[in-house]
């Protein structure tokens, strides 16, 4: 299909892309109101202040029955080591 020829519509009448989609607009669409966009702006979320709260995670280090998958870069046990792709690890899922 070429995109670049000028389309017609049903009755055979050569039609402009841009100016068919705007005729098809639903009524009453305006487009997005500025106004709504600066009010939101300030709108908070219940719940969403995450600013006093501190995350404590224990990072462990790679274990020696470990392996980083070179394409997912997942940390995965040797079980799951589907081979070597251009001598770089890759899991099973990743080397399917």
């Amino acid at each position: 299909m070429d995109y670049d020829v000028p389309r017609k519509n049903e009755d055979g009448v050569q039609v402009n892309a841009t100016t068919d989609v705007e005729v098809r607009r639903p009524q009453g669409w305006a487009g997005v109101d500025e106004e709504d966009l600066v009010a939101g702006e300030g709108l908070e979320l219940p719940g969403a202040d995450l600013s006093g709260e501190e995350l404590t995670i224990e990072v462990v280090p790679q274990q020696t029955d470990e392996f980083v998958c070179t394409r997912c870069f997942l940390v995965h046990h040797r079980s799951q080591l589907a081979g070597d792709v251009a001598g770089q690890p890759v899991c099973n899922e990743c080397g399917a």
